[in-house]
Order: structure tokens, then sequence, then C-alpha cells
């Protein structure tokens, strides 16, 4: 399906105040800048996995578990991390889960009836019941006894990476070779390209309002309906100059107005951002924005809409995203065709006489001007790359990236 997209650098909308980017690492008390996971607890509280043990953040403070300060833990390299509704914290590890309650470590491994235990993801659903994904398949804890499940019993080869539930309840997964798998507690079914995914590699999965299954994958974001038939592939949230146009997904969520943030990594290009939709546009933020690094490996949203990024260079926290942010038009300014060789027509469907300025990606200004009608011509004559064009009507400015080719 060909779509029509508007891709938006939303800084800088005048009426924000206050810091939008707030990065942390070891200089603020950070166990270990390369953190790989997150989870929201409640009451401001965050707590981060790293590759040298977990982060508690009180909001003000760190304190830091490693297996030095608390030798229960059985290892420093945590790779899944989630809060449960009754306060516990399960941990997983490459030796492992624990369960953290009350200040009391308890661990499983495949002795006590846990799959495996090189544990990739963590969730609970509306029961109760813990789910891990784990690299040959899928454990649940019911509180006593462990079930397990893997290729033997239908789930396709690659583990499970992401685990997400629907309004029904039942189970989606995303597998690390195989597709995206619905399970609804007996049947497991297997979506994968030629159903209309992208990629099979599937690394995380949103679910929204209307049940419809937004799953990332390593070459891009495929939409799934609450028919569970595909919908729509996007592959362009995040722009990179020209010939690059995948987007790796690493993770994904939405947040309680229904704005959809992809965090996005291209190892090869050594580049990465979050793209976030408001179901007409797409904004993205690198560190051009303030991103702390392009390495982007998990998304938390927690109770008050900031959005919380984990890359291997430490954390960012995003804030003070205008409330009005999904109201964005996607033709309230137009710009075609983009990329372009040089020539762009600029189309405001509201108004006209607002300024225009170029700007590199330092932003530096390289010219200014101001438009007189609703429909206007620009040309570009530097080298081919991304570029910003700066939009102000006289009420707020934003940002567009225009790419010449």
């Amino acid at each position: 399906m060909k779509y029509l997209k508007t891709f938006i650098c939303l800084f800088i909308v005048t009426n924000l105040s206050g810091q939008t980017f707030k990065n942390y690492t070891t200089a603020d008390g950070l166990v270990d800048n390369n953190v790989s996971c997150g989870t929201f607890e409640g009451n401001g509280v965050m707590w981060f996995g790293t590759q040298n043990g977990i982060s508690k953040f009180d909001g003000t403070n760190f304190t830091n578990i490693t297996t030095t300060t608390d030798t229960a833990l059985v290892s420093n390299t945590i790779t899944a991390i989630k809060s449960m509704a009754n306060g516990d914290l399960w941990v997983g590890t490459d030796f492992g889960v624990c369960k953290y309650s009350n200040s009391t470590w308890q661990c499983f491994t495949s002795a006590d009836g846990l799959g495996d235990n090189r544990i990739k993801y963590i969730e609970q659903s509306s029961d109760g019941r813990i789910w891990i994904g784990e690299y040959d398949g899928l454990s649940i804890y019911d509180g006593t006894n462990w079930t397990s499940y893997n290729i033997s019993d239908g789930l396709p080869f690659g583990g499970i990476q992401s685990i997400k539930f629907d309004n029904n309840s039942e189970a989606w997964m995303g597998s690390g070779f195989g597709g995206l798998i619905h399970f609804d507690g007996t049947i497991f079914t297997i979506y994968n390209k030629s159903d209309g995914l992208l990629n099979n590699r599937v690394n995380g999965i949103a679910i929204d309002s209307q049940n419809n299954k937004w799953v990332g994958n390593s070459e891009g974001l495929s939409v799934f309906n609450n028919q569970n038939i595909f919908q729509n592939n996007y592959t362009q949230m995040y722009l990179l100059p020209p010939p690059d146009t995948l987007n790796p997904v690493m993770d994904l969520a939405f947040d309680s107005r229904n704005l959809l943030w992809v965090g996005i990594y291209i190892d090869y290009l050594l580049n990465g951002g979050i793209a976030m939709y408001n179901g007409f546009s797409w904004v993205d933020f690198n560190m051009s924005d303030g991103l702390i690094g392009p390495v982007i490996t998990d998304l938390i949203i927690d109770d008050q809409d900031q959005v919380w990024v984990t890359t291997s260079s430490g954390i960012s926290k995003i804030t003070n995203i205008p409330a009005n942010v999904n109201n964005l038009k996607e033709n309230d300014v137009t710009i075609y065709p983009n990329p372009s060789n040089g020539t762009f027509m600029i189309k405001n469907s509201t108004k006209s006489g607002y300024k225009l300025s170029i700007k590199n990606i330092g932003g530096e200004i390289l010219s200014s001007f101001k438009n007189k009608s609703n429909t206007s011509q620009i040309n570009l004559p530097y080298a081919s790359g991304i570029y910003i064009l700066e939009i102000n009507d006289g009420s707020q400015t934003f940002f567009k990236k225009i790419v010449r080719n």
C-alpha cells in the first residue's frame, strides 16, 4: 500500500517551557551507561537494567544493586525488567529470572522449571501470571508452577523477545526469526512475511485502543488491524539520507494520548533516534535534539506521559511534550517533492505570510525569506544532504526536514 507521510522535526514549538530532554549517566549515579531495559513502578520510581547491575531512580537519586552489593542477584547482566501490579520486581538475566519482593530475592532457573535460563522479555497478564520470553521459547509462572513452550509446541525458531496482551487478554509475541505470534491459551498462530509483515524478526509490539497490532521489526513497522489482517507498513518514520530508507524498530509504545513512540536504530549506519506518530504525521528526535545516544534499547512511558529512552550511552527522559501535538494536521504545511533534486514546493492550506528559514543540521541559517502566498517555491543550491526548514507563522515555530538528493 502506498501512503503519504509528512516528516516533521517537531522542535521547537515556542510554547514549550523548561527542559525537553534530560539525560542521565554514571555521572548522575546510574550504575552503568549501557542500559538494556527499564520499567515504571509508580509514584515517580523507575527501574533500569544495565550490563552491570540494576539502578532504581526515585526522581532525584539513583540506588544501585549489583552482585557485589547483593549476592543473591545471580548476574549483573540484566536483559529484562518488569515492575508488577503487586509491587514485585522481576529481573531477567543470562542465568535465569529473579523476583525482588520486600528487599528479598527469589531466583528461578531451568532446575526450577524455567524453560531456558537466557531471558529476553518479562510481562504480566491480567490474571497475574508472569510470562517470560526466552531464547528458546516461553515460560509462564502462576505463582507456584512453571509451564514452558518451545518449538515442539508450535513456537517458531528464534525465541520470544516481546510480549503484549490485547483487549481480549490474549497474548501477542515477537519472535527473533519467526514473525508475530498469537496465543489464545491453546493454539499458537504465526504471522510472517507471507501475511504482510516486513520482516520476521520482531523486536517490539504495541496494541492500540482499537486492538490494532503495531509490530516493530528489523525493517520497519507493520500494522495488523483488529481482525488480525495486515493493514500497512511504515519504513521511513525516521528520515535518513538516500539511499538508506529502512527503519529497524527496537521498541515501541503508546502514551495515554494515543501518540505512538518508536525507537529506531540502524546498526550499519550507527544512526538511531525516536519517531512519534500522532495519527497524521511522523515526528523524529535524535542526538541533535538532545537524545543521549543513537543505540536505542527500550522505551518506557510513565504515568505523566514522560518518555524514557534507554540506550547504550545512558538514559534520556523526554518531557514537556505539547498537549496539542496530536492535533497537528498533516496538510497544514506540505513540502513536495521531498526528497528533491533541489527544488521544493511549499503549500500551506490555512494561511500565507509566514517566515521560512533554511538551516543546516548544525542549526546555522543558510537563507531566510517570507512567503506571500499559500504556495511558494524554494531552491536549495547546496550539497546533497538533510536540511531543516524552519516555519514561523507568527504564533508558533516548527521545523520540517527536507532532503536534497
